[in-house]
Order: C-alpha cells, then structure tokens, then sequence
C-alpha cells in the first residue's frame, strides 16, 4: 500500500495515514486502502483494537482538494458516498477504535475522527471543519455524528464558520475524550488501546451497536435490544469467567468466546 500504512501490535493494530507531504489529505486510492486495512485487523482474531492516526504533523487535512476540479455532480455524490460509507463501516465495526489525533483533523480528517469511538489528541492539535469556505459542507457524515457530539449549537458553529478549535476546545465541548501533550500521545493511546483489550470482545461488540443504533431507534425499542442484548452475553464462555474471576478475585481473562 502506499498511502496507508499498518502495524501489528499485540492486540493492538495501528493504521497509519501516509501521505505526509499532502498533510495525509484523502483521495479515492486512500479511501480504498484505509478500508483494506481496516477489514485485515477485523479479521485477525489476536487484534482487539484499532487505532488510527497520521504520519507527519498532521491526522488528515481533509479530503484532497486537488481533485475537486475534476468532479462533477454525479462524481462528487460518488465520492461523498464512498468516503460516508466508510465512516458507517469504521463506526460499526464489532472492534473499538481510537483516533491518535497527532495533528491537523481538518474537513474529512475530523470526519474521519468522528468516525472513531475515542478521540485522543495531542495539545498542538487544530480541529474542524472548514469545508464552507470551499462553497461546500462536509460530505462524510460530519453534519450527522458532530451535533450528536457537540449539539446542535456548537456543531452549526463549527459548520457555518469553518473556523479551527484547539484540542483543549474541543475536549470542553466534548469532541475529543483526552488531550495530552504531543511527546506523551502515543503512550497515552496505548495503554488505553491495552486497557480496552483485556475487556470482553463480544460485550464490547454487543455495547457498540446498541449505542450506535440506538441513537435512530425510539427509545423503547433501544431498551428491548439491550434486554435482549443482555441475554446473549450470557451464553458466553467470556461471561462465565468474569463471573468466576470476581468470586474467586482475580483478574478475569477473556477470550472473546
């Protein structure tokens, strides 16, 4: 691959947006890579957890703007969709993920973030969505998961303005879940990454849907899936050792079984 590249780590699987140069900006051959690499740590059973983050001084810039000029309406709906679509599939994977915000999260790099179900990001970090000033909005379902973040307030403000937040902004307003300072980014996701590992895989899993879908379901209809969800984790070898483990008062060992 060439504009993405991966690492194996334990139960760890890191992805790295690789186009340093263009500041990890997005095109189609990025967008297909991403999801390449996403779908092999879905399917290695040793990785828990999936972090994404950018090579360089940035997270992602955003979509790359040098191939607007060639896109026509038909084109730019197909390239809106392929990049939502992504997202979708990044938000509903069975596997926590983690964006490792080392930089820039610009336009569809935030998007990108958003996509994410942790946000960690380091204190020099910029964050927004400045796709206004180009006479367009952003196209990879940030007008959808911000105002769930954020509200709609502040998500219309980041939108209609098109200005950048800090990271410390943006971790009061509840876009991002810590900040660190840039030397300590990578540990920091780490040992969260590891925490999140020794927890049971298909609880986890079940916990992700229910709050992803549950967001677009009537509220009783939310709570039936988690009655039901509650029952499934009970058929699970993962669920009898935690049980055991608290009586017998060691730390439980899951297997995601």
């Amino acid at each position: 691959m060439e504009t993405v590249l991966t690492k194996k780590e334990g139960p760890i699987g890191w992805i790295y947006l690789n186009r340093p140069e263009k500041l990890n900006a997005m095109n189609q051959q990025m967008l297909k890579e991403l999801k390449e690499s996403f779908d092999n740590f879905l399917m290695d059973q040793e990785v828990r957890v999936i972090v994404i983050t950018g090579n360089g001084k940035a997270f992602s810039a955003g979509a790359d703007i040098s191939q607007f000029k060639e896109l026509s309406g038909y084109t730019a709906w197909q390239f809106a969709k392929s990049g939502r679509e992504l997202m979708d599939y990044i938000e509903n994977s069975p596997k926590p993920t983690i964006a490792m915000i080392n930089g820039y999260a610009l336009g569809g790099g935030l998007e990108l973030a958003l996509a994410c179900d942790i946000r960690i990001a380091a204190e020099e970090a910029q964050l927004g969505l400045p796709e206004i000033n180009l006479g367009i909005f952003p196209g990879f379902g940030g007008t959808q998961r911000l105002i769930r973040l954020v509200g709609k307030g502040k998500a219309l403000e980041l939108m209609l303005t098109g200005d950048r937040i800090s990271a410390r902004e943006a971790e009061r307003i509840g876009l991002v879940n810590k900040v660190v300072p840039l030397k300590d980014l990578e540990q920091e996701t780490r040992s969260f990454a590891l925490k999140l590992a020794e927890k049971p895989p298909i609880a986890m899993a079940l916990i992700k849907l229910l709050v992803n879908q549950g967001i677009s379901i009537p509220e009783i209809a939310g709570l039936n899936m988690e009655s039901l969800g509650w029952g499934i984790v009970f058929t699970t070898e993962d669920q009898k050792e935690g049980v055991n483990a608290f009586f017998e008062k060691r730390k439980a060992q899951f297997k995601g079984r």
